[in-house]
């Protein structure tokens, strides 16, 4: 008669709870720290938590992790290395291809929004209590007394949070409507048509009058790069996407330009072979482009690259030899 291990058996009964939550912990931990990478490192360090705690004693086991992971990305926000790296100017979230299980919750406009790359870069301006508390609220609709539970505060203290955030992030977002999918993607296809032949008139036309542009620099500059008037942004995308023999031996090969969603915006991917080199992602606003945002380093990519590998696209590239 075979017997069985019943702590071996118990260890991997609650292995496998801590798994089918894993998703979900990574989506919260990517909107608390902007960055897939350092989600992915919180996540592992809330399952070494889970193996060592006295599971027996854990009632709710989703409420536990939930408040683990929490604090661990907490910590992160607080340590003098992200400080110094997010207060550095050289910060910007990590990118996600629309379907990617990071990007969690997207029932409804909250959050959408919360993992929306303008909305991540916004909750750099928050405290981390802020950004913890919107973020609980807003994409994972827990109450206020869950989420004083989560964060030791009071449920006044969690309002008040709440309150802060949502008035700091809606005076800073851009206003502007929504465009449907379709014309939002001839808008990018008219952008990477104007940027790629020079014309530059029309490239202002497709920009709004208060238009940014920031760019990672490849990951070579020590800041962002940031342009904020339509004539410079478009004489940056007319060289930017003028093709070279010189930037595509930077590129590694003769790179392709396909259209896809980072994060539900529209933007464009530079890719060669099956790596994605470049994202060059687009808020648009009344049918105008409102923030162009390029990265192109490589750390930022891994994920997208990842998941790009397994993504069969449903159109031809815009440019299929750049």
């Amino acid at each position: 008669m075979v017997r069985v291990d019943s702590a071996a058996a118990a260890d991997e009964f609650d292995t496998g709870r801590f798994e089918a939550g894993r998703n979900r912990l990574a989506s919260l931990a990517y909107r608390l720290l902007g960055s897939a990478t350092d989600a992915e490192d919180a996540v592992q360090d809330a399952f070494l938590h889970w193996q060592a705690a006295d599971r027996r004693r854990i009632k709710v086991p989703e409420a536990w992790l939930t408040r683990v992971v929490t604090n661990l990305c907490l910590d992160r926000l607080r340590s003098a290395q992200a400080r110094r790296e997010r207060t550095a100017g050289a910060w910007l979230p990590e990118p996600l291809l629309d379907g990617d299980p990071m990007l969690g919750p997207a029932d409804t406009f909250e959050q959408r929004e919360s993992v929306s790359l303008a909305v991540l870069t916004l909750m750099e301006r928050l405290s981390p209590l802020e950004r913890a508390v919107y973020v609980l609220r807003e994409a994972f609709s827990y109450s206020h007394a869950e989420i004083a539970g989560i964060l030791d505060l009071t449920e006044s203290a969690s309002q008040q949070h709440l309150h802060r955030a949502r008035r700091r992030l809606t005076t800073a977002r851009r206003r502007g409507g929504g465009t449907d999918p379709a014309s939002a993607r001839k808008v990018v296809e008219e952008f990477l048509a104007a940027a790629s032949s020079g014309r530059t008139e029309r490239l202002v036309a497709l920009l709004t009058d208060d238009a940014t542009a920031i760019s990672d620099g490849a990951g070579l500059a020590e800041r962002l790069l940031r342009f904020d008037t339509p004539r410079r942004i478009a004489a940056v995308a007319r060289a930017g996407f003028t093709p070279t023999p010189a930037k595509r031996r930077l590129a590694g090969g003769t790179p392709a330009m396909h259209y896809a969603l980072v994060n539900g915006a529209p933007a464009v991917l530079v890719v060669v072979g099956d790596k994605v080199v470049g994202a060059v992602t687009f808020d648009i606003a009344d049918g105008r482009i409102a923030t162009v945002r390029g990265i192109a380093a490589p750390a930022r990519l891994i994920r997208l690259t990842a998941a790009w590998r397994r993504h069969e696209p449903d159109t031809p590239p815009l440019i299929p030899r750049w």
